[in-house]
């Protein structure tokens, strides 16, 4: 009898999104819990982009532009580029998948940094790529290490860049000398998911990059400092002849009408993403200083969210907090058994949490 499932997807373990706040709540009946586990804009989405979405609402009986026109149009005059080197997708993780299903062939090489996005694994996994690691040096990606790994068979490097979850971040300098170094028949895909959150100036966008590799893919998303999460909306720059490659078999409407809109409105709010960028900065602050008082050691970040280690385990300390009404997200399944990863929420989330913290530890 022939085989049902595709073999590379018998044994893929589906990647374990944050739980939601619903979820406690029909499982458990706890009201007011607060979620911390999943990276999301604390001060929920961009105010010019609810506003522009409600004034087209009675427009989604059409379907969406198909090209994204307007927006894509819009990235390429804020970053300088050729409307042809920028492709739109259901959140960057479809587009991730557009890279692998494109470029790689099965039995092809992949180098993942690890631990790193789970999803990069998946997808590879998925498709029947065969996945070279890379493991992490003091919580950061090892490029050295990478430059090592690389084989004839090697197609594709995935760089989170800053790394989720270890929040690390590596400098443009880096980078730059990275891509040098590599054979000119790899295709390197950079995830700048968290960019915008980084403090570091040294840490800048590889965009600027992408003249000197011409296989330099750039991923960007509009979940984390814009807060449109929900509408799944991100984009990537490439060369044209890689954007034209992908464009060949995404879906003709992969993002709807809504986000587009929604992220047309978002890239004109500064504002927003300003006071988005204080509100983390300033509860990173008084986190590191509580932890710090209570004593536990943390790693310090470049991004919205940051990694704790915790004296009961990971898997503990998320139920332990679960009960209590605060979402977290354990490491475990990235291999870090002793860390939790937080997001960054408002003051008197953050606060909730400290004291959560101290009760269930004590």
């Amino acid at each position: 009898m022939r085989r049902l499932v595709r073999k590379s997807i018998e044994n893929l373990i589906p990647y374990p999104p944050g739980k939601p706040l619903e979820e406690l709540q029909r499982e458990s009946g706890i009201v007011g819990a607060i979620k911390l586990a999943s990276n999301e804009n604390p001060l929920g989405p961009s105010p010019k982009a609810i506003m522009a979405i409600k004034e087209n609402l009675n427009n989604i009986q059409r379907y969406p532009d198909g090209s994204c026109y307007d927006l894509r149009q819009k990235l390429a005059k804020k970053f300088r580029l050729p409307m042809s080197r920028i492709i739109v997708g259901n959140g960057s993780d479809e587009i991730i998948g557009l890279i692998v299903y494109t470029f790689l062939s099965p039995d092809e090489e992949v180098i993942l940094p690890t631990p790193t996005f789970l999803l990069y694994e998946k997808v590879v996994e998925g498709f029947g790529g065969k996945i070279v690691t890379a493991p992490l040096r003091d919580f950061s990606i090892d490029l050295p290490a990478i430059l090592k790994a690389v084989t004839p068979e090697t197609k594709i490097i995935f760089i989170n860049n800053p790394n989720n979850p270890t929040g690390k971040a590596l400098k443009k300098e880096e980078l730059s000398d990275f891509l040098c170094s590599l054979p000119p028949d790899v295709i390197v895909v950079l995830d700048e998911a968290y960019i915008e959150f980084a403090t570091d100036p040294k840490v800048g966008s590889a965009v600027e990059l992408l003249e000197s590799y011409p296989l330099l893919v750039v991923l960007r998303t509009f979940s984390k400092a814009y807060g449109l999460a929900g509408l799944r909306i991100g984009y990537g720059f490439a060369s044209e002849l890689m954007i034209e490659s992908m464009n060949r078999i995404r879906q003709p409407f992969n993002a709807n009408y809504l986000a587009q809109v929604g992220a047309l409105a978002a890239l004109d709010d500064d504002e927003f993403v300003e006071e988005t960028l204080t509100v983390i900065r300033d509860g990173l602050e008084s986190l590191y200083s509580q932890l710090d008082r209570i004593g536990l050691k943390y790693l310090t970040t470049q991004t919205n969210f940051f990694l704790i280690k915790t004296p009961l385990g990971a898997e503990e300390t998320y139920r332990r907090m679960l009960r209590e009404g605060v979402i977290v997200r354990p490491m475990e399944s990235f291999g870090l058994n002793d860390y939790i990863r937080i997001s960054v929420g408002l003051p008197e989330e953050n606060e909730r949490f400290i004291k959560t913290l101290e009760k269930i530890l004590s």
